[in-house]
């Protein structure tokens, strides 16, 4: 497997400055904070301090990502919350994917103002789930190091698929620790009390729809929202209905998080 080219900087982690509300922006697996971008952005023009974060392993060649293990994807994203949450008042979390369950997580372990999950998998059907299953528990695990993503990245706008720096192949090894962290997100899903956002696209190849209806169905959160997107692929952060998901968090994120102010000086 040769090594993937390291991502240019405007494809690397991100910190919007704004006022004491924070928001923490987490990209899928085999993606890049590029995936969250656009939604930062938008969250950043609605006042907020907005940090995006690059995952281990990821952002850099695919290479990095194959010894990674859930645990480090965990801590990191409880690292850089406990960061923003020293400079704020509140502190949101939204993920994409791999992300949405990183964000519900979180959830469990930090006083999260508000989380949104967005098209998050909890388990892996048709091709993806044959793949998972015979690579990582089955007849070809350990014998099998690196596998294509045939297509690209799951986004039916094509000049954004195109311009997606994510990794084009994924390691089989950090496949299976991302089906270990599907099950473990799964059994922890009613310890999430936090108010929580879940979008999801209907058109969605890589995580089922469905995954959507059991988080509903599982956490006790105060407050839940459920949104299915009708013409989404997976990454809805980038695809066609990117403004709506934008608007729907940003909106969201506002009703839960206290009015903001500038940061002391220094801060």
């Amino acid at each position: 497997m040769s090594a993937s080219s390291p991502r240019p900087a405007e494809h690397g982690p991100f910190d919007l400055a704004g006022d004491r509300r924070g928001v923490l922006c987490i990209h899928g697996f085999t993606g890049t904070p590029h995936e969250m971008r656009f939604l930062g952005e938008s969250l950043a023009l609605r006042g907020m301090t907005v940090r995006g974060i690059a995952l281990p392993g990821h952002a850099t060649r695919v290479e990095e990502l194959e010894p990674v293990g859930f645990a480090a994807w965990t801590d990191a994203v409880a690292a850089a919350y406990d960061e923003l949450a020293a400079r704020c008042d509140a502190v949101a979390v939204v993920g994409q994917s791999l992300g949405g369950l990183l964000a519900l997580h979180l959830a469990t372990r930090r006083p999260v103002a508000a989380a949104a999950s967005l098209a998050a998998p909890l388990w892996l059907e048709g091709l993806s789930g044959l793949v998972a299953r015979v690579t990582t528990r089955g007849p070809l695990a350990g014998k099998v190091r690196y596998l294509p993503k045939l297509g690209g990245s799951d986004v039916r706008d094509r000049g954004a698929r195109r311009a997606n720096p994510a990794y084009r192949a994924f390691p089989v090894r950090a496949l299976g620790q991302l089906v270990a962290f599907m099950e473990l997100v799964d059994d922890a899903l009613p310890e999430v009390r936090t108010p929580l956002l879940v979008l999801h696209g209907e058109q969605d190849h890589t995580a089922p729809v469905g995954s959507a209806a059991r988080i509903a169905e599982r956490v006790r959160a105060r407050e839940l929202r459920v949104r299915l997107l009708p013409r989404s692929f997976h990454l809805v952060t980038i695809d066609v209905e990117r403004a709506v998901v934008a608007a729907e968090v940003g909106a969201f994120f506002e009703r839960h998080l206290r009015p903001g102010r500038p940061p002391a000086a220094g801060s």
